[in-house]
């Protein structure tokens, strides 16, 4: 049966009815810089891959870097002195390392050009403001605020929910049970803020780095990025004494950041 009546009388009498979500379409600038955030990304996931797969080769043959925090300029400069006796072995290992080296110049390239992109765009206060909490640095913030487009659509609440970051609910009747996470929405924010989340565990002592942040930002900017950092590392330790394990932690304490984000985001100056 055709129902192309039917659903336009449905669609008109929820128009009328204001039952309509408004959404954001982005414009021609935020939606080319959301490519150039997702080829850093996948730049960074094809990083990590070819990493793997160079020390996984050196691992096959009983190589282990010892010398502290690998791939750093000390860990390259070993990674170049490893010679093998077998020709194969060594063409083996020059490729990958080589693969190495190109990604990682191409990631470089990428963070340069959304560095030199936050510093002078519409962007740029909106990656001032986020830069005013721990663990968001330029890359980090112009990635969440190209994500997240348009913050005023948002609440407080209900970004957490946006980014994928609030519980699933199974319930029936009187019942009512909390699962994982919904991952639903821009997954890419969602990774940004939990790996942001974890730097509030530590003890909050405004250091150079963020003090360099806050003399980009505004007065009112920094108040609330302090006042966030404060709560922020405060939920913290109150999960570590109730013993709550990690991972959940952070995921909580990401949530409420997400919070943080939107209420920097939407500052009026």
């Amino acid at each position: 049966m055709k129902t192309d009546a039917i659903d336009a009388e449905h669609l008109s009498t929820l128009l009328r009815l204001d039952a309509f979500t408004a959404v954001t379409v982005p414009d021609e600038l935020t939606e080319a810089a959301r490519d150039l955030v997702r080829a850093r990304e996948d730049c960074r996931s094809d990083l990590m891959r070819a990493r793997h797969r160079l020390s996984k080769l050196l691992l096959r043959h009983g190589i282990v870097y010892s010398g502290g925090q690998a791939w750093v300029g000390a860990h390259d400069a070993w990674l170049r002195r490893q010679r093998f006796d077998s020709p194969l072995v060594q063409v083996a290992f020059d490729e990958s390392y080589d693969s190495v080296v190109t990604i990682t110049a191409r990631r470089d390239r990428l963070d340069e050009r959304i560095t030199a992109m936050a510093v002078n765009s519409q962007y740029t206060d909106v990656v001032r403001w986020l830069g005013c909490l721990r663990g968001i640095s330029t890359l980090t913030g112009f990635g969440l605020a190209v994500g997240i487009g348009d913050w005023i659509r948002f609440t407080g609440n209900s970004i957490g929910s946006f980014v994928g970051l609030v519980p699933s609910e199974n319930s029936s009747g009187q019942s009512r049970s909390l699962g994982p996470i919904t991952k639903t929405g821009n997954g890419h924010a969602r990774r940004l803020l939990v790996e942001a989340a974890w730097h509030h565990q530590h003890r909050y002592v405004p250091g150079k780095t963020i003090r360099d942040r806050w003399d980009l930002a505004s007065p009112a900017a920094r108040a609330r990025g302090d006042l966030g950092n404060r709560r922020l590392n405060h939920r913290w330790d109150q999960f570590k004494k109730r013993q709550k394990k990690p991972t959940i932690a952070n995921t909580a304490i990401a949530r409420e950041l997400a919070g943080w984000c939107w209420s920097l985001a939407v500052l009026e100056e």
